[in-house]
């Protein structure tokens, strides 16, 4: 599938890492020095999470093959984002189509359980509003300034993942929001919109699930966003060279059905406006995972009499172009 890294291999941006930088795989790599043409997750194994890299052979036990080369390969896929652990014996390693991989660390997909990409985000910053047609739906004028909110590490879920629906509203009215999930890979302060891509790892497809009772108790929306593992993003982690972000078809499939189908030049602030924006107020970090919006479509902009809440059972899918299908199945 094209954009999944599954061309010729990865490479090295910046030129090929130093032979001190080969031997000493646990320091971090300067931002020059990162692998490029990937699409990394962690995958759980009988050894527990590791990294794991999507290339023609199969998926990549990095994790499973450090612990027997001992290259000093980096074995989550934070290590990759932030730049850590050694990079280069990993691109040699992902060369031509993954050749010079061991065939008894390649996995097939379909076999693959997926973990949590970012287990423990730094950040999580939530966009609302971030599509015109979406906002007038809602009943408002599109904003003139970014609508942020926050999710919590306990709302990070994954590809296959399940979300259990908690009861704290009757009836609960639950809903999908199909979203562009990006992932720093370089921080800073005041970072400016010219530049502000250069930033980012990689993209993903995301849900922003949310209890729309809770939401609307107050001002604030961050009680029904942040409902654990309501924060599900995956199923890959796209590197941020094989994806044009500013045109991107975007669904949200419930049970087999479109609900939500847009593209991301529709977004009112793009991906880098936004990294510009939070850096003005904030620093960001490597690791940082910023939701960036949804479209119209929702279950809360239905009309009252055709509003059917999400129920257990009930099977979404977010779907976007060059990233692939993110599952979750409510419980």
């Amino acid at each position: 599938m094209a954009g999944l890294g599954l061309g010729a291999g990865a490479a090295l941006s910046g030129g090929e890492a130093t032979a001190q930088e080969s031997r000493v795989g646990t320091r971090a790599l300067s931002a020059g020095h990162r692998l490029r043409n990937v699409a990394i997750t962690n995958i759980v194994t009988s050894a527990g999470l590791g990294l794991g890299i999507r290339t023609p052979r199969g998926v990549l036990d990095v994790a499973g093959l450090e612990r027997e080369l001992k290259l000093g390969l980096p074995t989550r896929a934070i290590d990759l984002v932030t730049g850590h652990g050694n990079q280069k014996a990993l691109g040699d390693l992902l060369a031509k189509g993954a050749a010079a991989a061991p065939a008894r660390y390649l996995l097939a997909e379909s076999a693959v359980r997926f973990g949590n990409i970012i287990e423990k985000p730094g950040k999580i910053i939530c966009v609302g509003l971030n599509y015109a047609a979406h906002a007038a739906e809602d009943g408002r004028a599109p904003p003139k300034e970014p609508i942020l909110f926050n999710k919590f590490n306990s709302a990070v879920n994954h590809h296959n993942g399940t979300i259990e629906i908690s009861q704290e509203t009757a009836p609960p009215k639950w809903d999908y929001e199909a979203e562009l999930v990006l992932v720093m890979g370089k921080g800073g302060r005041n970072i400016p919109e010219a530049s502000a891509l250069d930033h980012v790892f990689g993209y993903a497809c995301g849900n922003d699930f949310t209890n729309r009772d809770l939401q609307n108790r107050s001002a604030q929306w961050m009680l029904g966003k942040t409902q654990d593992k309501s924060g599900p993003f995956g199923p890959w982690l796209v590197s941020a060279d094989q994806v044009d972000v500013n045109n991107l078809d975007m669904k949200m499939l419930v049970n087999g059905e479109v609900r939500q189908s847009t593209n991301t030049r529709l977004m009112i602030f793009s991906c880098a406006q936004i990294i510009a924006y939070c850096s003005t107020y904030f620093s960001l970090e490597p690791g940082d995972v910023i939701f960036t919006g949804t479209c119209e479509g929702v279950i809360n902009g239905y009309p009252k009499d055709k509003q059917v809440w999400l129920k257990p059972g009930d099977k979404m899918v977010t779907s976007i172009q060059s990233l692939g299908e993110l599952h979750v199945t409510l419980t």
